[in-house]
């Protein structure tokens, strides 16, 4: 009698299972280094052992790496980032990552900007009790872009792609900065500070400042920066916001594929009236409150100039899993890596609008 065989059996061996299963498991290995960045004590996870494990991921990858310690960002102008900085013991990083994929290496690469706030106390702003709980995820962003510029590399894919994160701890102490405070960015425009635990526009303005000068193809940033988005969307769902809409159609898409929702919400001039101030360029948070999410995305364009194709994923509700579910257990989820993949996979260099 003829043995039966599987209807699989075939496809589990061929070459093209084998890329599959290959891919899969660098898609799996970065998304659970988020989630293990995410998830551990912020005193296992503080921006100088960031950095380091970046470094580590970059010396396995082959990557070009800069960290940037208190007394290089001072002469890099991140006035932002310092301050936000300056109420812990623990001193901040900026983080550069570098992966030249593509034959030319002079090509422009794909800029990913991360959030990386290991601790967020509020500052002088202090958050209840209740809602410093969780804040070891305020440096979901940057562990998203750690982790996706990690598999990229190892997947070996044709494209150059930046990678900065802006890591810091938000503490107080007699050195914390102020509200009141003006504080002058990376490109030389002025914050007001209302509310220090409006934190992450602040590291992101330096941050993108930064991205911004290598002149790439487009930018996508990530941060846990607005409780407003969560109320907006909920738990499951990032706000995308930004400028060029065909770049923002592309990494809606690239969600889609990869499984993580994501919804696009406006970014209205006529909402930055509500963060003017009288005695600086900005106010580093919106009138009332009201509008919060879409005010934040409107204080970041600030600070990528018009011509970059731009896209900013506020993951403040899907970053973070409260209970088990299908996919993920308690805990940090890695939302973002596997959407960061999937648009590095199909992008496109949008033309200008």
């Amino acid at each position: 009698m003829e043995k039966k065989r599987h209807p699989f059996g075939e496809l589990l061996v061929s070459g093209a299972s084998t890329e599959i299963l290959r891919v899969a498991q660098i898609q799996g290995a970065s998304v659970n280094l988020a989630r293990e960045l995410v998830n551990e004590p912020p005193a296992a996870i503080y921006p100088e052992s960031f950095a380091d494990r970046a470094s580590q991921v970059a010396n396995e990858c082959d990557l070009e790496i800069e960290i940037w310690d208190e007394s290089r960002l001072a002469q890099e102008r991140c006035g932002a980032l310092l301050a936000v900085a300056r109420g812990s013991a623990q001193p901040p990083r900026l983080v550069i990552l570098q992966y030249q994929g593509a034959s030319n290496k002079k090509d422009a690469p794909l800029a990913f900007v991360g959030k990386g706030v290991t601790f967020d106390s509020g500052g002088l702003s202090l958050k209840p009790s209740d809602g410093m709980l969780a804040m070891k995820c305020d440096m979901a962003g940057a562990a998203t872009v750690l982790a996706a510029v990690q598999a990229i590399a190892k997947l070996k894919l044709p494209v150059n792609v930046l990678g900065v994160m802006g890591v810091v701890e938000n503490m107080v102490s007699g050195e914390s900065y102020k509200l009141g405070d003006v504080l002058t960015t990376r490109n030389g425009k002025t914050i007001e500070v209302i509310n220090t635990d409006a934190e992450g526009r602040l590291i992101l303005a330096d941050a993108l400042s930064l991205a911004s000068e290598a002149n790439p193809d487009a930018i996508v940033d990530l941060a846990t920066l607005t409780g407003a988005c969560v109320v907006a969307l909920g738990s499951d769902i990032a706000g995308l916001m930004g400028k060029n809409d065909a770049f923002l159609n592309q990494v809606e898409k690239a969600a889609k594929d990869a499984g993580e929702k994501v919804w696009q919400l406006p970014l209205p001039d006529e909402y930055k009236d509500l963060y003017k101030s009288p005695i600086a360029d900005m106010k580093n948070i919106s009138a009332g409150g009201y509008g919060g999410a879409l005010t934040a995305g409107l204080i970041l364009s600030e600070f990528v100039p018009e011509g970059i194709p731009w896209a900013h994923l506020d993951i403040a509700g899907p970053a973070r899993a409260d209970k088990d579910n299908a996919e993920n257990v308690e805990g940090g989820t890695g939302f973002g890596v596997r959407t960061l993949i999937k648009l590095i996979q199909s992008f496109e260099p949008p033309e200008s609008e």
